[in-house]
């Protein structure tokens, strides 16, 4: 009787701690004490604090490094070198996937007002973040296939859009109230049959790995509903990647218009040099890489 009250005694104690434990965790996350801080230019080796927009492309120019700048192995081969994104094994199968998809953006384009080239430089990044994080996944299914990466595990599409955010994309087409309303014609392009289970529709939207249709319309439309944020405020960000494609890594939430963003996001290591998201993008879309996608 002894020893089933001490089993009886450990396991409550044990169900306590664990309950103490995942307290801790949920208190912590509310007030961000487990947040990791996104990469921004102003945290980097090279500062990218913008004094006006208009700026922003001058300065992304001047950061990016020359090719014959660089000593380098210019086709990328082998991991251990240093090379430039665009003479990296990942650009080659992205821009070999968007260049299968040039009818798609350029569909995609017409019906939303938004560039191909505005498209495919959030797409970029995404890519080439997918593929080097993923090397394995990368070079024995993605590398020989020359195909986009699809899915990642909390990630959806070819451009990473999350389930939350392709909701907000929805919500926020369909809300004239809203700061990010993008206009009259955006939220027919989206819309369910009644029937539809509008999750589970959701999710095969994004990740179909034989069609891109939906992934490039629903980045489309966040491009669309960022620019009339923008606008509204007073600025005119659509001619600005880098800051466009920052928002759309670091989400709706820290869209906040103003006169000097900051070029970031997420830290990507591509042929062995550090870019942020929203550089990354910006330098794709100044290159002469991929001319058949213009804007």
């Amino acid at each position: 009787m002894k020893f089933i009250k001490v089993i009886i005694f450990t396991t409550i104690i044990l169900f306590a701690l664990i309950g103490l434990l995942f307290t801790s965790v949920f208190i912590a996350m509310q007030f961000g004490l487990l947040n990791v801080r996104g990469s921004i230019e102003a945290r980097n080796d090279s500062i990218l604090t913008l004094d006006t927009i208009t700026n922003s492309i001058e300065i992304l120019t001047v950061a990016k490094m020359p090719k014959d700048d660089l000593s380098i192995d210019a086709s990328c081969e082998d991991e251990r070198a240093t090379c430039q994104w665009f003479t990296s094994r990942e650009w080659k199968v992205v821009s070999g996937g968007l260049l299968k998809d040039k009818e798609i953006l350029q569909r995609v384009a017409e019906e939303t007002g938004i560039s191909p080239r505005l498209i495919a430089s959030v797409v970029v990044p995404e890519q080439l973040r997918f593929f080097t994080a993923n090397r394995e996944v990368f070079k024995r299914y993605f590398e020989p296939l020359k195909i986009l990466g699809s899915l990642s595990k909390f990630s959806l599409g070819v451009s990473g859009i999350k389930q939350d955010t392709a909701e907000k994309i929805e919500a926020y087409a369909k809300d004239p109230n809203s700061a990010f309303y993008p206009g009259s014609s955006y939220a027919a392009l989206i819309q369910y049959e009644d029937s539809a289970n509008k999750d589970e529709q959701l999710f095969k939207r994004l990740t179909d790995e034989k069609d891109h249709y939906f992934s490039y319309l629903y980045t489309a439309i966040f491009i669309q509903e960022i620019l009339s944020q923008w606008e509204r405020a007073g600025y005119d960000i659509s001619t600005h990647p880098e800051i466009v494609s920052t928002i759309f890594n670091i989400g709706f939430s820290s869209s906040k218009p103003n006169a000097t963003p900051q070029v970031g996001g997420t830290r990507i290591t591509v042929g062995g040099i550090d870019y942020t998201f929203g550089e990354l993008s910006g330098l794709f879309y100044q290159s002469d890489q991929l001319l058949e996608i213009r804007p």
